[in-house]
């Protein structure tokens, strides 16, 4: 029997979280590494990542911070000669144990590229096609998943007289929250994104800022990123890596302004990366 991944007890809506000590972890990483063949990419990594924060990863280009993050939903499975070692965890349930159902675990944990990628379709039909895909709901139950899901990607008022319009027809910034509504629509635990505004000007990137926000709290965030000065805006918590290996992890103010290790003053002050 395939084992599914089950839902977590979300905790009440509201602008308030939890004392992060009593938030248990989402996904933990207990000496977790990546292989593309004889690349190591990811090396022996071990963090817990809590319920309901925002939890940026940072480091240069080339250190493993992609590739960590697509093995939470293991968008890497596809790509030849990749293998991995440890253990990484969703709830406590192995992500890549050998009868854990890939689908239903995407839907838990849902993912936001770089580049934004909205369906050749109507607006309607990007949000709508992943409840179609998952579940048997009447016209009127897909109309409100629609309207709630660009509701929470702060696009609904842009959008709602032009539902039937092309998602290409939208500027970059716009494609990016379609996108975000997309992933929200299927009602994901998690949001994983992989460097989500490294593709838009200033304005939209503040608009997807001021949107991760919005969603702190109600779902956990982890979020790849080049730019340091966005993780410092918009984490509760920093990974810093190196070479494919975790050099720091902890409270963003901590590790902006107090790091514990040489190696992360040195990247935050620009000495390399």
């Amino acid at each position: 029997m395939i084992q599914s991944i089950q839902p977590s007890m979300r905790p009440p809506q509201g602008p308030a979280l939890a004392d992060e000590s009593g938030l248990k972890a989402h996904v933990s990483c207990q000496d977790f590494s990546f292989f593309y063949g004889d690349n190591q990419a990811v090396k022996d990594v071990t963090l817990d990542l809590p319920s309901y924060q925002v939890t940026a990863i940072i480091g240069p280009s080339g250190c493993g911070k992609s590739t960590l993050l697509r093995s939470i939903n293991r968008m890497n499975d596809l790509i030849p000669g990749s293998r991995t070692s440890g253990k990484l965890l969703f709830d406590g349930q192995e992500i890549y144990g050998p009868r854990l159902d890939v689908v239903t675990l995407r839907r838990r944990i849902g993912m936001v590229f770089q580049k934004p990628n909205p369906f050749p379709k109507s607006i309607l039909n990007n949000i709508a096609y992943g409840r179609r895909l998952h579940d048997h709901l009447d016209k009127g139950e897909l109309q409100a998943t629609v309207e709630t899901s660009l509701q929470r990607a702060g696009l609904w008022e842009e959008v709602k007289d032009r539902l039937d319009d092309n998602a290409l027809s939208l500027s970059g910034g716009q494609q990016q929250r379609l996108c975000i509504a997309r992933a929200l629509a299927v009602d994901p635990e998690i949001l994983l994104m992989d460097e989500p505004t490294s593709a838009l000007d200033p304005r939209a990137t503040a608009r997807i800022e001021d949107l991760i926000a919005e969603l702190r709290g109600h779902y956990t965030i982890i979020i790849v990123t080049h730019n340091m000065q966005q993780a410092a805006r918009v984490s509760d918590l920093t990974a810093f890596l190196y070479e494919g290996q975790l050099v720091e992890y902890g409270p963003t103010d901590q590790i902006f302004t107090k790091p514990r290790e040489k190696r992360t003053e040195d990247y935050m002050t620009g000495r390399f990366g």
